[in-house]
């Protein structure tokens, strides 16, 4: 990391400190790395690797799930539904939601529409099958649908780090 880089990081995260970042990285490119592993790689003590990993839970590092494809459970589209809705109808919307098992996230967003939903799917028919249900949902005007066609980068936070 440039030293520009690491000083941006410390004035946009003051939480996370050199050996914090330490930490993360290797978590980063190790994902199921022992307490051992950690304090051997980074010669620290194991004390500390567990405190600080403890700490992180508390309040850096997201809860722990499990990464499953979707091609893996019969669900190999994946696609983006950004949705417009009523404001006035907000409430349960997104319990709603929810209950429609192809949808693997949702995020409320700026711009012209308000929601972005991701929903897998196992072909064409079955995303217009989703969206249909998805419109079916309280305070949803309207839909705009986009079918990914390639993932060219994931989501990544090494690089911060």
């Amino acid at each position: 990391m440039t030293s520009d880089a690491t000083a941006a990081a410390a004035t946009v995260d003051p939480l996370l400190d050199g050996t914090d970042r330490r930490i993360l990285r290797e978590l980063d490119r190790v994902p199921r790395a022992t307490v051992a592993h950690l304090a051997e790689h980074l010669n620290l003590a194991r004390g500390t690797v567990q405190a600080r990993i403890r700490r992180l839970y508390d309040g850096v590092l997201l809860p722990e799930t499990t990464k499953v494809p979707a091609a893996a459970v019969g669900r190999p589209l994946r696609a983006f539904v950004t949705a417009e809705i009523d404001q006035a109808r907000f409430e349960g919307l997104i319990d709603e939601i929810a209950r429609i098992p192809e949808v693997v996230g949702c995020l409320g967003i700026s711009g012209e529409s308000d929601l972005q939903i991701e929903v897998i799917a196992v072909d064409a028919d079955d995303v217009y099958r989703i969206t249909q249900a998805l419109m079916e949902c309280r305070g949803i005007r309207r839909t705009s649908t986009a079918i990914v066609l390639r993932e060219l980068l994931g989501r990544r936070m090494h690089q911060l780090l």
